[in-house]
């Protein structure tokens, strides 16, 4: 299916929406309008220079700012909807205080000085905060250079040049006003335009999920782009992404991937966060998660006309008009793990009687160069039964090919619509043109194979992601069957490993068979009674890492051996208690030795930011395999917790070195259980099975923690 796209210039709605006066006003102010050229109250005024609404420039010395009086005071234009102010921080409590008295709805705070210069600029910008809150006033920033509307020309931003950005459907929420602006002039270079484009700059009201709220009501909006630098509330972003993906695409580029936490801090006052977890929790929302602001434009220049139904394989055709280009996008699909499916034997079939002998006709088709039956090649791909989008790439020769026409047969069938993507290279005049009639079709255009390539791969990503359900109630209250559903409650304490598992054995999940022994002789009497090899360690709540210290011990099998690890047990110094020898008396576990298996990591934590969240990830010997861990906000649907799963390297999958097969239902719920743990119990920090051993009867949980502690800082743990 595709997106609406309306003429750029047509009304928007939702007229009634709470910023609305923000960011489609009929009347702004700009405080601290300047008629001296350098200063910003003077390019403020110059970038609204085509706003059709009434402008009141505000300066206390009166005269004219561009042409226009100015008033001494906001309170001589009551009613107004819009303040931009444009003043020194410290002047920004008083100046809203004016807007509130003047019936003013919505400000926008330019001056930096605020939260992100230290604790003095985060106690003016609480001042800020409480006269807009008080006044009833919507807040953007501080910190930010303002926003672009380039459909209605309400454009309150410090660069007078956005007053001739190129009007479109694409919505933009930056958390920084200089990304803002790139993002608006690459779009506006790759002929896309833009909607609505907001830099949140700290974010001190307006946030990420009021104005996401604002674009997925917006039915003018066909796709929305996002810059995370930090996230201050992951949950409220999670699900406002949701609700907007369920109208249209989201693409995020998230910051972090290297140390730049103090960077962010400086400015906009974001903690960076974890980069990893933060492109989880998008990804899951529903979000396209790009690796850079060239391939977030390529993305929402497709995703704004192409959109395919929800589904986990989403079936990829790729006509090539030269086949080196096509050979480059064929490389970047399956590097992304994107199979181009084979077509029908009628395709091919038709295929013969269009082509050349010697050419591809599999898929990619490749056409060895466009001639006359180039759009009949195209239209018969298009019609394929597992063909739900159609990349094409051509260059732009004059009269051996006209792109429209190429595209036309293949856009005009019933629900064909949104579906062809076209990629050329040629002078830009003549792409322009080219721009112009596809754009009439519904069809994006691109220019270079490195853009297709990351298009068709969000086109892929969006369905998929919809494909996926999740558990979106909050608190959890799905659970595993073994353990009823109810509210959250405490543990109290961290748990040591017995009673880990004991906890864990309540969700589900399989241990070895273990005794707990409070002295040396209980220890003999349990390495009698399990039989056979088993493995010894210190039980202590205390002791978090029992490998490191000497408190695990394997393969041992009679009195002897056994002796010799529980004296190595009683040397441990935990910390506190100055070893056995000093009267603590140790306890151990006794357990059975489980079968060989690949083993995995498997975990969850309590996020400062995104809240509950499950790990998988590979250990053992199959650590040589192991690329980042896969990520999940809990708890987690049935349907989520396979999806984990199937992110591990196909060769685990299928059986690692000799070991038997995954069995994806029970390792999913062993993901579930955790999920469910850590979301019932409000107290709990951290879970970690590690390792969790695959074997031919199921997973196996060897090991186990559960640490306990509200307050501690967890972000960034992943």
């Amino acid at each position: 299916m595709t997106a609406v796209r309306p003429a750029a210039d047509e009304a928007v709605e939702p007229a009634g929406h709470a910023l609305a006066p923000l960011f489609r006003p009929a009347s702004i102010a700009v405080v601290g309008a300047s008629a001296s050229p350098g200063k910003a109250g003077y390019a403020m005024v110059q970038a609204l220079r085509g706003f059709p609404g009434v402008l009141h420039p505000v300066n206390p010395r009166g005269g004219e700012v561009l042409g226009r009086p100015a008033i001494g005071s906001l309170r001589e234009a009551p009613g107004t909807d819009l303040a931009v102010l444009v003043v020194p921080p410290d002047v920004v409590p008083g100046a809203l205080e004016d807007a509130a008295a003047a019936g003013v709805r919505a400000a926008v705070v330019c001056a930096g000085g605020f939260a992100e210069s230290g604790p003095e600029g985060a106690r003016l910008q609480e001042r800020a905060l409480a006269v807009a809150r008080a006044g009833g006033i919507r807040l953007l920033g501080p910190n930010t250079s303002g926003f672009m509307n380039p459909v209605d020309r309400a454009t309150a931003n410090f660069m007078p040049a956005v007053a001739d950005l190129l009007p479109g459907t694409v919505g933009v929420v930056a958390q920084s006003g200089g990304i803002n602006l790139a993002i608006a002039f690459l779009l506006a270079r790759a002929g896309v335009g833009l909607r609505l484009g907001v830099g949140l700059g700290n974010a001190a009201d307006v946030s990420f999920a009021d104005v996401l709220d604002f674009l997925a009501a917006d039915e003018r909006t066909t796709a929305v782009g996002l810059h995370v630098e930090g996230v201050a509330d992951g949950r409220a972003l999670v699900t406002a992404v949701r609700r907007t993906v369920a109208r249209k695409p989201v693409v995020a580029f998230c910051v972090g991937r290297s140390d730049v936490s103090a960077f962010a801090r400086s400015h906009t006052g974001a903690m960076a966060g974890s980069w990893a977890l933060t492109r989880a929790a998008l990804e899951q929302a529903g979000a396209v998660v790009v690796d850079g602001l060239d391939d977030l434009v390529a993305a929402l220049a497709v995703l704004r006309a192409v959109r395919v139904p929800a589904a986990r394989e989403v079936g990829v055709g790729l006509v090539t008009g030269q086949a080196g280009p096509g050979l480059v996008v064929a490389d970047a699909l399956g590097a992304r793990g994107i199979v181009l499916p084979a077509l029908a034997p009628t395709t091919r079939e038709r295929l013969a009687g269009l082509l050349p002998p010697l050419t591809y006709q599999a898929n990619p088709v490749d056409t060895g160069r466009p001639t006359e039956t180039f759009p009949a090649v195209v239209e018969a791909v298009a019609a394929d039964p597992a063909i739900d989008v159609v990349g094409v790439f051509a260059l732009d020769e004059p009269g051996a090919l006209e792109p429209s026409a190429a595209a036309r047969g293949a856009t005009a069938g019933a629900g064909a619509a949104g579906r062809v993507v076209f990629a050329t290279g040629g002078p830009d005049a003549a792409l322009a043109d080219r721009r112009r009639a596809l754009d009439a079709l519904g069809v994006p255009l691109l220019t270079s194979p490195g853009a297709l390539a990351t298009g068709l791969a969000a086109v892929v990503a969006d369905a998929r992601a919809r494909a996926v359900r999740d558990v979106v109630p909050e608190p959890a209250t799905a659970a595993v069957p073994t353990q009823p559903a109810g509210p959250a409650r405490s543990i109290g304490r961290t748990l040591d490993e017995h009673e880990a598992k004991t906890l864990l054995a309540g969700y589900g999940l399989r241990t070895p068979r273990r005794v707990v022994a409070d002295d040396r002789a209980a220890a003999h009497a349990a390495l009698a009674a399990l039989g056979g090899p088993v493995v010894v360690k210190v039980l202590d709540a205390r002791v978090l890492h029992k490998s490191d210290v000497g408190g695990v011990h394997v393969g041992v099998r009679d009195p002897a051996a056994l002796d010799a690890a529980l004296d190595a047990i009683d040397a441990i110094e935990v910390p506190g208690d100055g070893g056995a020898e000093a009267g603590e008396r140790r306890r151990y576990l006794l357990e059975e030795l489980a079968p060989a298996g690949v083993e995995l990591i498997v975990g969850a934590l309590r996020d400062a930011v995104f809240g509950p969240v499950v790990l998988l990830g590979l250990g053992g010997v199959a650590a040589e395999l192991a690329g980042p861990p896969v990520l999940r906000l809990a708890p987690l649907s049935p349907e989520r917790a396979l999806e984990m799963v199937d992110a591990l390297p196909s060769a685990v999958l299928a059986g690692f070195r000799g070991a038997p097969a995954v069995d994806r239902p029970a390792l999913a719920a062993v993901l579930r259980a955790i999920g469910t743990l850590v979301s019932e119990h409000d107290d709990v920090a951290e879970v970690d099975c590690n390792p969790v051993r695959l074997t031919a009867d199921g997973p196996l949980v060897l090991d186990a923690l559960v640490m306990t502690g509200r307050t501690e800082e967890r972000h960034g743990g992943v």
